[in-house]
Protein backbone atom coordinates (compact mmCIF):
# COMPACT_ATOMS: atom_id res chain seq x y z
CA UNK A 1 0.00 0.00 0.00
CA UNK A 2 1.21 3.29 -0.88
CA UNK A 3 2.00 5.96 1.77
CA UNK A 4 3.46 8.67 0.41
CA UNK A 5 0.02 9.77 -1.42
CA UNK A 6 -0.99 11.16 1.93
CA UNK A 7 1.44 13.10 2.33
CA UNK A 8 0.75 15.48 -0.36
CA UNK A 9 -1.18 18.90 0.77
CA UNK A 10 -4.91 18.80 1.20
CA UNK A 11 -5.51 22.40 -0.39
CA UNK A 12 -5.87 22.86 -3.89
CA UNK A 13 -5.75 26.45 -5.35
CA UNK A 14 -6.73 25.28 -9.67
CA UNK A 15 -8.70 22.12 -11.00
CA UNK A 16 -5.70 21.01 -12.79
CA UNK A 17 -4.27 20.00 -9.07
CA UNK A 18 -7.17 18.58 -8.53
CA UNK A 19 -7.27 16.35 -11.23
CA UNK A 20 -3.87 15.83 -10.89
CA UNK A 21 -4.31 14.80 -7.02
CA UNK A 22 -7.33 12.22 -8.79
CA UNK A 23 -5.26 10.69 -11.06
CA UNK A 24 -3.11 9.72 -8.86
CA UNK A 25 -5.33 8.34 -6.35
CA UNK A 26 -6.83 6.55 -8.97
CA UNK A 27 -3.55 4.74 -9.66
CA UNK A 28 -2.97 3.83 -6.29
CA UNK A 29 -6.15 2.16 -5.97
CA UNK A 30 -6.04 0.20 -9.06
CA UNK A 31 -2.81 -0.78 -7.88
CA UNK A 32 -3.89 -1.88 -4.66
CA UNK A 33 -6.76 -3.37 -6.28
CA UNK A 34 -4.39 -5.51 -8.40
CA UNK A 35 -2.50 -6.20 -5.21
CA UNK A 36 -5.11 -7.33 -3.53
CA UNK A 37 -6.42 -9.58 -6.74
CA UNK A 38 -3.15 -11.28 -6.42
CA UNK A 39 -3.12 -12.09 -2.89
CA UNK A 40 -6.15 -13.05 -2.63
CA UNK A 41 -6.30 -16.02 -5.54
CA UNK A 42 -2.87 -17.20 -4.06
CA UNK A 43 -4.41 -17.77 -0.96
CA UNK A 44 -7.24 -19.94 -2.44
CA UNK A 45 -4.83 -21.86 -5.03
CA UNK A 46 -4.83 -25.27 -4.34
CA UNK A 47 -1.32 -26.46 -3.75
CA UNK A 48 -0.68 -28.98 -6.22
CA UNK A 49 3.22 -30.07 -4.82
CA UNK A 50 2.60 -30.99 -1.39
CA UNK A 51 4.70 -34.63 -0.31
CA UNK A 52 3.17 -37.78 1.15
CA UNK A 53 4.32 -35.96 4.43
CA UNK A 54 2.37 -33.05 4.46
CA UNK A 55 -0.37 -34.75 3.62
CA UNK A 56 -0.09 -37.21 6.37
CA UNK A 57 0.25 -33.91 8.37
CA UNK A 58 -2.78 -32.36 7.43
CA UNK A 59 -5.01 -35.49 7.57
CA UNK A 60 -3.70 -35.66 11.25
CA UNK A 61 -4.37 -32.17 12.24
CA UNK A 62 -7.20 -32.52 10.87
CA UNK A 63 -8.67 -35.86 12.75
CA UNK A 64 -7.15 -34.35 15.94
CA UNK A 65 -9.67 -31.13 15.47
CA UNK A 66 -12.86 -33.35 14.71
CA UNK A 67 -11.84 -35.47 18.09
CA UNK A 68 -11.41 -32.39 19.94
CA UNK A 69 -14.55 -31.14 18.80
CA UNK A 70 -16.61 -34.33 19.00
CA UNK A 71 -15.55 -34.34 22.83
CA UNK A 72 -16.46 -31.08 23.65
CA UNK A 73 -19.55 -31.39 22.38
CA UNK A 74 -20.02 -34.38 24.41
CA UNK A 75 -18.78 -32.61 27.62
CA UNK A 76 -21.81 -30.05 26.57
CA UNK A 77 -24.07 -32.67 26.12
CA UNK A 78 -23.26 -34.20 29.27
CA UNK A 79 -23.10 -30.83 31.84
CA UNK A 80 -26.21 -29.14 29.96
CA UNK A 81 -28.54 -32.30 29.72
CA UNK A 82 -28.48 -32.83 25.78
CA UNK A 83 -29.76 -30.66 22.63
CA UNK A 84 -33.40 -30.26 24.04
CA UNK A 85 -32.29 -28.60 27.44
CA UNK A 86 -30.48 -25.78 25.21
CA UNK A 87 -33.34 -25.20 23.59
CA UNK A 88 -36.31 -25.43 25.97
CA UNK A 89 -38.33 -22.52 27.30
CA UNK A 90 -36.72 -23.36 31.17
CA UNK A 91 -35.33 -20.74 33.12
CA UNK A 92 -32.03 -22.99 32.79
CA UNK A 93 -32.58 -24.73 36.14
CA UNK A 94 -32.63 -28.43 36.18
CA UNK A 95 -33.98 -30.82 39.11
CA UNK A 96 -31.15 -33.23 37.96
CA UNK A 97 -28.04 -32.60 40.21
CA UNK A 98 -25.26 -31.51 37.86
CA UNK A 99 -22.19 -33.78 37.73
CA UNK A 100 -19.24 -31.68 38.57
CA UNK A 101 -16.68 -34.43 37.01
CA UNK A 102 -14.59 -34.03 33.67
CA UNK A 103 -17.03 -36.08 31.24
Amino acid sequence: MNTELTTTPTTYSTLEEIRLRKEQLSDAINKDGEQIGTMWNQLFTKREDSSKGEYIATLVTNSITAVDAFLMVRKLMKRYGGLASLFSSKTGKSNKKKKQGFF
